[in-house]
């Protein structure tokens, strides 16, 4: 029986890393973003390579449960999630049956993150509300999802992830914490753009520094955004 495991994520936020640290232990197959193609069909939104997204991914969000939920390749399935790509009105049932975990980074990074990599963002495309909504919910219907930082993972890899591992209950192994660099067989086609960095990487980087100074309307985005993060946190692991 495959155990599967499904991270609850923002943009700008590690998630590619997770990604990339799941997939090195063996024993694991990933999943990425699988309702990216839905969400972009559904909102419109032009995205970078919105037309290779729609043609490489179901576009009906129901077509894709079976390969979340059912189908099997390995032992462990780590499902990459971008919170909203779930939009409200698609049920969370299909959830109950796995391990959900919700990784978190503060707004202000976020935020400038984003904005230097294509402008002024939509607050709801950066998903912090919709991520505490979702915490709400899945609370409600069974064992309150796991919370881990990502700015706890920068600060001490080896940590944190045996910290995250003991929660969700499965073994920790040292392979976690580096990787190959370069494209995955498991990356969206997205990649393309959005996973220069990570591409070049073989771990996870470095404690990040001071958070980063915002004026304007990225500095309002980020305040409008705090109370969300400030309440997940609250569920956060605590790293010993």
């Amino acid at each position: 029986m495959t155990r599967r495991i499904a991270m609850w994520s923002g943009p700008r936020n590690l998630s590619t890393a997770m990604m990339r640290s799941f997939g090195a232990r063996g024993d694991c197959a990933c999943v990425d973003e699988p309702f990216y193609a839905h969400y972009l069909m559904r909102t419109g939104l032009p995205h970078p390579m919105r037309e290779e997204i729609i043609a490489s991914q179901p576009t009906n969000w129901r077509d894709v449960l079976p390969d979340l939920t059912t189908r099997a390749s390995a032992p462990l399935q780590y499902q990459k999630h971008m919170v909203q790509h779930m939009l409200p009105d698609m049920d969370l049932d299909w959830t109950d049956g796995l391990t959900n975990v919700f990784l978190i980074r503060e707004p202000e990074r976020v935020v400038a993150s984003f904005a230097q990599k294509r402008g002024l963002p939509d607050p709801a495309e950066l998903g912090f509300d919709r991520q505490w909504q979702m915490f709400r919910q899945m609370s409600e219907r069974g064992p309150a999802p796991v919370v881990i930082d990502s700015a706890d993972i920068r600060r001490d890899p080896d940590r944190a992830l045996r910290a995250l591992c003991a929660a969700i209950g499965i073994e920790f192994t040292p392979a976690m914490l580096t990787w190959t660099p370069g494209p995955h067989p498991e990356d969206g086609v997205w990649g393309a753009v959005w996973y220069e960095a990570v591409n070049r990487s073989t771990g996870f980087g470095g404690p990040e520094g001071p958070l980063p100074v915002l004026q304007g309307e990225l500095a309002e985005m980020a305040d409008a955004l705090r109370p969300s993060y400030r309440a997940i946190a609250a569920y956060r692991l605590r790293i010993a």
